[in-house]
């Protein structure tokens, strides 16, 4: 099976490119670097030409209001292609709980991503994920300076970047869901504990400070980003992954 994956060459897209062709599959990534534009269009063709599958992995460059226009526009560029190409499934990437939280702009626009490939010509599937443990580091630079981090006590399922790729790949390969599956880690952390965690583990003596005022996260309520009942739940821990990418 040919599986054209946008943003193949990005944190998740290169992992899934990697585990669709060592299961016998032609996974050929596209991105930026390869010519590819999703806001204008250009090199679409090219990418999908002979895809059974096309998996959308690309993101938007910012968290603000242009996101929503971002995913408008790479959504309906690339399913309007998808449909020339003869393209009989199309994946995305979202997030667990993305519809629970609409104060958040950058989720709003995920949501817009979704309904538009539902509503698309696409057989599709949607794979909802919790957050990366590969994100940790950038939450914590958020609200941070030289002696402290501010963190909300907003619970979290995060998961490994490895275990999402998997997921991906394994949707991907199947028949198109025409839903949702939701994948999460296997432990759920308050977020402020988690920065505890996380800058104990790279030696870092800054104190975390509880704030539920800061940073983007401020804006969940309750337990909107944990998984719910029938999401699948990966297997690795984030204390193994930071013992792993301490090794590494």
């Amino acid at each position: 099976m040919k599986i054209a994956v946008i943003g193949g060459t990005g944190l998740i897209g290169s992992q899934v490119v990697q585990i669709l062709n060592a299961s016998g599959h032609e996974a050929v990534p596209s991105s930026p670097a390869s010519g590819l534009d999703l806001l204008t269009g250009a090199g679409l063709p090219e990418a999908l030409a002979g895809a059974d599958v096309v998996v959308n992995l690309s993101n938007s460059p910012t968290f603000d209001e242009a996101s929503t226009d971002f995913f408008r526009t790479t959504m309906t560029n690339l399913l309007s292609a998808a449909q020339d190409a003869g393209v009989g499934h199309a994946v995305i990437l979202s997030i667990v709980g993305v519809d629970l939280v609409p104060d958040l702009v950058y989720y709003r626009a995920k949501v817009l991503q979704e309904d538009i490939l539902k509503a698309g010509p696409i057989p599709y599937s949607i794979v909802r994920s919790t957050q990366f443990f590969e994100f940790m580091t950038s939450v914590l630079s958020w609200t941070s300076d030289d002696t402290t981090v501010r963190l909300p006590h907003t619970l979290v399922q995060p998961i490994a970047s490895a275990d999402i790729a998997q997921a991906v790949a394994d949707v991907s390969a199947g028949s198109p869901l025409r839903g949702t599956c939701d994948i999460a880690g296997p432990e759920v952390f308050a977020l402020d504990e988690l920065g505890k965690i996380t800058l104990a583990a790279h030696g870092d003596h800054r104190t975390v400070v509880t704030d539920d005022s800061a940073g983007m996260f401020a804006a969940v309520k309750g337990g909107a980003l944990i998984a719910k009942a029938g999401a699948v739940i990966a297997k690795t821990t984030y204390r193994e992954w930071l013992a792993a990418a301490k090794e590494s």
